[in-house]
């Protein structure tokens, strides 16, 4: 008899007292160096990384639910947190949809699983983009940072033979950041590869 696929990651427990590398790189180097790039007065002021949040829409739902409940156990594999389904929040009749209709998947990773999400994106996933050149810069202009992902195989833990399906991610970063420009240096700081310009 086949073997089921694998669980969600969310049923592997982290260690107790486990603390991710880019959390201790966050407070022994970024905020320093952002304390002396923004003349801060006090660490308080150093912009935080409060949360990511991956968002992945299924246009085909309103014709296959089962598509959506895939999603959602694949985000659940790439975040390593279960993600729940989201609705549509209004009729629109020129894609046949509904209001409460499931049309994506969603997930919302904080402290320990936002980090660690964020070490295996910058080290693991984004390299794995074929002719990869850096990521846009532009930011949302109220410190959030949105990243495109065109395929989600860019992630080991995906298998294609098991999930042929090619589709985006919607990755958001949001920060406590009070500008654009801190927000781009606190996330260049925490290794985002974004992309260089020739002066």
């Amino acid at each position: 008899m086949a073997k089921k696929a694998n669980k969600p990651a969310e049923v592997q427990a982290l260690p107790t007292g486990y603390c991710p590398d880019l959390k201790k790189v966050y407070k022994e180097e970024i905020v320093p160096a952002l304390v002396k790039q923004f003349s801060y007065t006090t660490v308080m002021q150093v912009p935080k990384l409060v949360k990511i949040t991956l968002n992945e829409g299924v246009g085909d739902a309103t014709q296959d639910k089962k598509m959506v409940e895939e999603a959602a156990e694949e985000l659940s594999i790439i975040a390593g947190q279960k993600a729940v389904i989201t609705a549509s929040r209004k009729d629109i009749s020129n894609f046949k949809l509904r209001k409460g209709m499931p049309i994506g998947a969603k997930v919302t990773l904080r402290d320990v699983k936002m980090y660690e999400f964020l070490e295996r994106l910058i080290r693991v996933a984004l390299p794995r983009i074929r002719d990869f050149n850096g990521i846009s810069e532009k930011m949302d202009g109220q410190g959030n940072y949105t990243l495109g992902i065109k395929e989600q195989i860019i992630f080991p833990e995906i298998e294609i033979d098991k999930n042929p399906r090619i589709h985006g991610i919607e990755i958001t970063f949001v920060t406590t950041a009070k500008t654009d420009e801190e927000a781009h240096a606190l996330l260049k700081a925490f290794g985002l590869p974004f992309k260089k310009h020739n002066n």
